[in-house]
């Protein structure tokens, strides 16, 4: 690890989270690099979630605690942003745990390389799994044997996200692996100048999906850890989970439509963008609450349907294969996910 030791903020927003959110807070306080600022914003929390954080707080003076009412997780991500002094930053939700040497080795990877951000490899787990991943997460990951770099970050998160295409990429050698990203905001380290200007969309769903082609597009390079970094908890009641009303989806197709649109005016095939928007517009069909929001869903199918018109017919067919390729993924994705207990 390098001597420089600058301070790293990690923003945690809380919500509701107390049987999980000491394994996410003890994960962060037993990081191998300690110059942290640890920011716990409690979203208006009802349960004991509040009282956890302010006890962490007494305990240890580089964990700081704002306490807001309701407004979401853009809200409370927004809050961390504003509060937060370290050069770099990063996410953590408050019921997922990170590996004892996250923090380590995001850094040294993007220092070593000079890039923007650095990201990892994460691991999905089942509520069962608990106390297992955290004595994993405890003894932590190995240094990785391949650390990449690479540019125009923005192109790879619109076209490198089809799981079979990646590993027929690494197969061929041609270490796919390392481009693909999607816009979760944990198991990454940013520069912090990079959120300048840009904050979450507030009152939103897909409040990740909405910042994410503006933020690449800032980037000039990344840097990919082929380590495990990262434990993210499948929890029924999640958000992601649960959620499933018209409002939800509008949400999901509006990020599709800007990220689409931004995409083309930067050069870049908007597949992953394309994906996103046909995938809304469907299920936003099919949404109960479909009748009272009829008008909305007929505006944002046309100008779908005139943005997919600026492609050329070779676009398009890369656009309507790949989106094909990936709803197969997506089926035996959500069978696994769905099934883990």
């Amino acid at each position: 690890m390098t001597d420089i030791r600058p301070l790293v903020s990690i923003i945690v927003p809380v919500y509701n989270a107390e049987k999980y959110l000491p394994y996410c807070i003890d994960s962060i306080l037993a990081q191998s690099y300690q110059t942290l600022e640890i920011i716990l914003v409690d979203d208006g929390a009802t349960d004991k979630s509040p009282q956890i954080c302010d006890s962490y707080a007494a305990l240890d003076s580089r964990v700081h605690v704002i306490h807001q009412e309701n407004g979401g997780i853009a809200k409370a991500q927004n809050a961390g942003l504003d509060a937060a002094h370290g050069e770099y930053v990063a996410f953590a939700d408050n019921d997922d745990i990170l590996d004892c040497h996250n923090i380590e080795f995001l850094l040294h990877a993007l220092l070593s390389s000079g890039s923007d951000m650095s990201k990892a490899r994460w691991q999905q787990f089942g509520i069962s799994q608990l106390d297992k991943v955290k004595s994993v997460a405890a003894v932590g990951a190995t240094a990785p044997n391949k650390v990449t770099a690479f540019k125009n970050p923005l192109r790879s998160y619109q076209t490198v996200f089809c799981k079979s295409l990646r590993l027929i990429g690494d197969i061929l050698k041609k270490n796919t692996e390392a481009r693909y990203f999607n816009e979760a905001n944990w198991c990454r380290l940013y520069k912090r100048e990079l959120w300048d200007g840009i904050r979450f969309p507030e009152g939103m769903y897909a409040q990740d999906v909405m910042v994410a082609g503006k933020l690449y597009s800032r980037m000039h390079k990344v840097v990919d850890i082929d380590c495990t970094l990262y434990y993210w908890l499948q929890s029924p009641g999640s958000v992601t989970h649960s959620k499933r009303n018209y409002s939800f989806y509008q949400d999901n197709l509006n990020a599709g439509l800007s990220n689409f649109e931004h995409a083309l005016s930067q050069g870049v095939l908007p597949a992953r963008s394309y994906y996103t928007m046909i995938g809304s517009l469907n299920e936003a069909a099919s949404a109960p609450d479909l009748s009272s929001n009829r008008s909305t869903y007929e505006r944002s199918k046309n100008e779908a349907q005139s943005l997919i018109r600026k492609l050329s017919l070779s676009q398009k067919t890369i656009c309507v294969i790949l989106r094909h390729m990936r709803l197969v993924e997506k089926a035996v994705y959500d069978r696994k996910i769905k099934n883990m207990q």
